[in-house]
């Protein structure tokens, strides 16, 4: 039976996948590892310098010491680079070579020198983590950059960079899609720039191309990045930049077709980038989202302003972001985002929670109801935690979740929500809506919430319709919010600013401790707040501002 229950899983999980996603994965795992040709003559490189902010915090802190999701290591023999003591998100930082563009790496050019030599000689071409695509695409643009920056002129690193160029064009990742195809078009574009004659060209014009399909794929109507993910939008938002101002820099006529187009996109995107943050300038957490992997959105603007693109922002007290399913209500003293969207595009959820109609908020620039957040990848029982529904502020029926999350990056039978109402009448917002998902259970529950959010606080209504044994509302507290008082349906909270919060319930509730994961690597202790529909099928809170 169990095997039963796990092939239908699967079969739920597979059919939703593209064509060519099931054709290259059956081909990339019949095939060999692609043979690599080194070029007789040495490539020649153009003659332009790279220009671009350097924000992200260092993360060597000795000549071969790293420091990645909070662990440190010193890389001290060729084993270490595939070592299985690390896990193997810490092994892909560390062949992404960050580093050579982070903060202040000027002051460390003698270590990056060194450890690139290191890599190119310790790494041999087609085998362990820093010969697969993704880290391929993302220490290619790093080394391009780094080089161009410094005024190297070093035959041994041009070598690796377009013998790494060969690799990565032979395996492209066509059986993914989304951002990791999106990087290998980056990468060839930037190396493609790079290397002078037809071998150059010859990159780019596959960079090109594939950019030219994945940009309007990718990036929908309101602005959204289609995966759905706050972090991840702010990495393909910054990737835009980078060819922007790659196109720029080097002058080069093969982005004519392209520049005013990726513009565009580029300005929608940071509209929507504004609409997904709150007050304390940081993003929301929907989906796989976390500080510290992305540019925060202060460093996108300041991009976007000295490559002199407009930054639109908007008054509006509501935005309703329909393609990607996200509002944003702004009052004077609090914000509230909300989530009636997908779980992400249908044949890539890879980076999706069951959080379905969840929401989050803040009062003044403190965040007061936070989603989980994202600590980890991999397949682990924590993983799937963080990406259960019941890790995020919206409603668990019979203990199942909204969309079957599994796998650490698996998708089977998943919600599907709509925004049924929107208004504002005098800075009041009202915004209903529902999803699908609890459909599948043998009561076919559906699943509505209604927000009223006025001046001084907000209701949050939810609604079954359908049969169900067991329900219930859940809310995660940021761990800085401090419980002052409570009783069976009444909490008292205080900010960190000083703003005292009432919130009443019509049924009796229970504070329990729970986990939020602001940082990969990082799990901080919290709690949070459950209400049981009881014989009910129909629960509600308020919360008001009292000072």
């Amino acid at each position: 039976m169990k095997i039963l229950i796990q092939l239908s899983r699967l079969y739920r999980t597979v059919k939703k996948l593209r064509f060519e996603q099931i054709y290259f994965r059956f081909i990339y795992e019949l095939k060999r590892a692609p043979r690599l040709k080194c070029a007789s003559v040495v490539p020649q490189v153009e003659n332009w310098s790279w220009q671009g902010l350097q924000i992200m915090p260092a993360s060597m802190n000795g000549p071969y010491t790293l420091r990645f999701l909070n662990v440190e290591c010193a890389i001290s023999t060729s084993k270490d680079w595939n070592s299985p003591l690390h896990e193997k998100l810490w092994l892909y930082n560390l062949h992404y070579f960050d580093d050579l563009n982070a903060e202040n790496s000027a002051d460390r050019y003698q270590w990056h020198f060194d450890l690139v030599r290191r890599w190119i000689n310790e790494n041999s071409p087609m085998h362990g983590n820093g010969w697969e695509p993704y880290t391929l695409s993302l220490r290619i643009v790093n080394w391009v950059k780094w080089y161009q920056r410094s005024g190297l002129s070093d035959s041994t690193i041009v070598s690796s960079i377009e013998l790494q160029a060969q690799a990565l064009s032979k395996q492209l990742e066509y059986h993914i899609l989304g951002n990791h195809l999106f990087a290998n078009g980056k990468a060839l574009v930037f190396v493609g720039c790079f290397l002078s004659g037809d071998i150059g060209e010859k990159y780019r014009s596959v960079g090109l191309k594939i950019l030219e399909r994945e940009v309007p794929e990718q990036f929908l109507e309101d602005g959204g990045h289609f995966e759905l993910s706050p972090m991840y939008h702010c990495t393909l938002l910054w990737d835009m930049l980078d060819l922007l101002n790659l196109a720029k820099l080097t002058d080069d006529p093969c982005f004519g077709p392209y520049s005013e187009k990726w513009q565009s996109v580029v300005e929608r995107g940071l509209q929507w980038l504004d609409a997904m943050t709150h007050p304390d300038g940081q993003i929301s957490f929907f989906n796989d989202s976390a500080f510290g992997i992305a540019p925060e959105p202060k460093w996108i603007v300041t991009y976007a302003e000295e490559l002199g693109l407009r930054v639109p922002r908007s008054d509006s007290p509501i935005q309703i972001l329909l393609a990607t399913g996200y509002s944003k209500v702004v009052q004077r003293d609090h914000t509230l985002i909300f989530d009636h969207g997908a779980v992400g595009p249908d044949y890539l959820p890879a980076h999706a929670h069951a959080d379905t109609l969840s929401l989050e908020w803040s009062v003044g620039i403190d965040r007061v109801f936070v989603n989980s957040g994202t600590s980890l990848y991999g397949v682990s029982a924590e993983r799937h935690r963080q990406r259960q529904t019941a890790s995020h502020n919206t409603v668990v029926v019979d203990d199942e979740d909204s969309s079957e999350v599994w796998g650490g990056f698996r998708v089977a039978r998943r919600a599907y929500a709509q925004l049924e109402k929107q208004t504002e009448e005098n800075g009041r917002v009202a915004l209903v809506a529902s999803h699908d998902g609890y459909r599948r259970l043998k009561g076919k529950v559906i699943h509505r919430r209604a927000l009223d959010v006025f001046e001084r606080g907000l209701v949050v209504s939810d609604s079954l319709s359908g049969k169900f044994s067991k329900a219930e509302a859940h809310y995660h507290l940021h761990p800085a919010i401090r419980v002052i008082e409570t009783n069976e349906s009444r909490l008292l909270l205080e900010t960190p600013s000083g703003q005292r919060l009432q919130l009443e319930s019509g049924v009796p509730f229970r504070l329990e401790g729970s986990t939020w994961h602001p940082r990969f690597g990082e799990s901080v202790q919290s709690q949070k707040l459950i209400i049981p529909f009881q014989s009910s099928s129909s629960i509600s809170i308020k919360v008001e501002l009292l000072n």
